[in-house]
């Protein structure tokens, strides 16, 4: 009885490499956002997620590498470098779409509701203390033209009630939306206007946006406008403009359900 003696094709060390990279990349990517949530919100603070993307983006090209030496050698590892590269396309889709964002939305990173006379932000102690001390600038007339033209359903909410039943609706919806309410006034005194002032933080880096959302009354009723700025970087991916349109959707379910 003869054996017969089968040689097995060597795994691709890429392949297997191109793994362990891919699970260690996830592993320090998690790390970094946890640091990032943890710490102060800042361009630097944001640099070991940078830094985490490096390996994502080795990881990648060791699978494609891979994917080469095994078609032309014949190694085995298929399912490796599969597994890397679909791991590395995973973390790399939320840059990709922040990507599209930042070629396809304008380069906005405050965002008003009114864009002839912006609500003012707050410069008590409570919100400057919240903002450690920084107040969004003005923003050209020339941007906020741009505004209208990316974002046109970005308008002022207009009620038919009385401002301070508006006022009470708008600092429902915020705290509604999660948002941080740093202080209130209502409706009166010289100007007749309220004012709300809060932080709105995102779900994943908890970076903070600043908000402030002005009520003034009307002959008919009330308007509600809110303006949404972003702390860090000049360009927000939309972020300001959703956030203003999930307000305004947040006042319609109040005032439907009164």
């Amino acid at each position: 009885m003869h054996r017969r003696i089968v040689f097995e094709e060597p795994v691709s060390r890429a392949a297997r490499w191109s793994r362990r990279l891919a699970w260690f990349s996830v592993a320090v990517l998690l790390l970094a956002i946890l640091v990032a949530r943890l710490g102060e919100p800042s361009v630097q603070g944001l640099a070991p997620i940078a830094g985490a993307y490096g390996f994502v983006l080795l990881a990648l090209l060791l699978a494609v590498l891979a994917f080469m030496r095994i078609w032309q050698a014949g190694h085995r590892g298929v399912g490796m470098a599969a597994q890397a590269f679909v791991l590395a396309l995973i973390m790399l889709a939320p840059v990709l779409y922040g990507g599209f964002k930042w070629l396809t939305l304008p380069r906005l990173s405050d965002i008003s509701t009114d864009i002839d006379d912006p609500p003012s932000f707050s410069r008590s102690q409570a919100a400057l203390t919240a903002r450690h001390g920084l107040v969004p600038p003005d923003v050209p007339a020339g941007e906020r033209r741009i505004q209208r033209q990316a974002y046109p359903k970005t308008l002022p909410i207009v009620l038919e009630v009385p401002a301070e039943t508006a006022f009470t609706i708008a600092r429902r919806a915020a705290t509604a939306l999660g948002w941080q309410v740093l202080e209130a006034s209502r409706p009166g005194g010289r100007s007749g206007a309220g004012r709300i002032e809060a932080v709105a933080r995102t779900r994943i880096l908890r970076l903070a946006d600043d908000i402030t959302i002005r009520v003034r009354p009307r002959a008919d009723g009330s308007r509600i406008d809110i303006r949404s700025a972003s702390r860090i970087g000049s360009h927000d991916l939309g972020a300001n403009a959703a956030r203003i349109a999930a307000f305004a959707e947040e006042v319609d379910l109040l005032v439907e359900a009164r």
